[in-house]
């Protein structure tokens, strides 16, 4: 529904997010892909429902992207991770210094939300995500980060090792890396010296990450790297693009600093869904508003469109200047309880996955009515 006092602001389903939406199953499939087989479970379909077939693909990294992907899962059996690949800290750091590989980790994650939900495969997508203890040379190291550093060493591809390691967990959707090579993020900042108008570079994932200073715009080097075409073509079949939540500076913006990537994301006939943080991050969006994150976007990808914009409803204070950031992009604002019933900053996947599920009936309703037009490749210029 349309809330009357705030025109062009959408609310979702007002399911409570720690109760399970209606048709949403208690727990979701596992996404189509490269090894598992037999049949996915069924449930029942709810008004509305995303069809199972639907190609969808989520833009990130670390938290945020697992719990886009989670939500993702209880939508539908075919679902693409495009992973952020500039991590140079922690244990990912540490093997991408030594061994020159992908950092690992935002891979990792990814695979451990898409491992199967049988024994074997929750016992693996724990075991990727255990870390070692102790002191000694392995202290740190998640076991999914050296088994993915050993895969690509032997097969010489990360795509081929990730694929490998969807067969082990069990996975039937697919991870890939938004390049196959590592990037670096840079940054301008302001703030960082006594003049608080001093403009300022820094470099690496973590310094922008933790930045005292506040961050105006971020680029990756080479300037220009390669897009994993495997990535590029998973955006350009999608029927669903998520861009969100996550670092914004970090893990969600760089997607756009991919040539071949941004391009794809403008000429998909996708529904273009970005999904905000709950909360702004302390460094990097410290004192953010919802809208700002929006801003920002725009900034660095003014030709960008999207078609809704999805947030917590507790998390925005003033629904119409959100509505008004969201315009610029020409989306909607969608505001739904997606957050955790603790109160936690952390989305909610069944709660998530809901409002998915009300933004695509949505979307269709419009198309079908003729009040907003579905966009098709040979349209896809009015985008830019």
């Amino acid at each position: 529904m349309t809330r009357p006092d705030l025109p062009g602001v959408q609310l979702g389903n007002q399911t409570p997010a720690g109760g399970t939406p209606a048709g949403a199953p208690s727990e979701g499939p596992a996404s189509e892909g490269p090894a598992s087989e037999g049949p996915a479970s069924e449930g029942p379909a709810s008004e509305g429902a995303a069809p199972a077939g639907l190609r969808a693909v989520a833009l990130g990294g670390g938290h945020g992207l697992y719990a886009t992907l989670s939500a993702l899962r209880l939508l539908t059996e075919r679902v693409t991770a495009v992973v952020t690949v500039a991590d140079d800290g922690g244990s990912s750091g540490r093997l991408r210094g030594e061994l020159g590989v992908l950092p690992p980790g935002d891979l990792r994650m990814a695979l451990a939300a898409l491992a199967d939900h049988s024994p074997s495969g929750e016992l693996w997508g724990e075991l990727f995500q255990h870390r070692f203890g102790g002191s000694g040379a392995l202290a740190g190291h998640a076991v999914g980060n050296l088994l993915l550093a050993g895969l690509i060493e032997v097969l010489g591809d990360p795509v081929a090792a990730l694929d490998e390691a969807c067969r082990l967990l069990g996975v039937r959707g697919r991870v890939l890396p938004m390049s196959a090579e590592p990037l670096v993020i840079e940054a301008e900042v302001v703030g960082l010296g006594r003049d608080p108008e001093t403009v300022s570079r820094i470099r690496g994932q973590v310094a922008v990450a933790s930045t005292p200073g506040k961050v105006n715009r971020v680029w990756v080097q080479p300037s220009r790297p390669k897009a994993c075409q495997e990535a590029v073509s998973a955006v350009r079949d999608a029927e669903l693009v998520l861009l969100g939540p996550g670092s914004w500076f970090t893990s969600v913006l760089p997607h756009l600093m991919v040539p071949e990537l941004r391009q794809a994301l403008l000429d998909t006939p996708a529904r273009r869904v970005v999904v905000l943080n709950l909360a702004p991050q302390p460094g990097e969006t410290a004192g953010f508003s919802p809208e700002r994150h929006l801003d920002v976007l725009c900034q660095h990808a003014p030709e960008l469109r999207i078609d809704a914009v999805l947030a917590d409803i507790g998390a925005v204070p003033v629904p119409e200047r959100l509505q008004r950031s969201a315009a610029t992009l020409g989306a909607r604002a969608v505001l739904a309880p997606i957050g955790e019933p603790d109160g936690s900053p952390r989305h909610n996947p069944a709660a998530l996955a809901e409002a998915l599920r009300s933004v695509l009936a949505q979307a269709d309703q419009e198309w079908h009515s003729g009040t907003r037009a579905a966009p098709s490749r040979e349209e896809s210029t009015r985008w830019r």
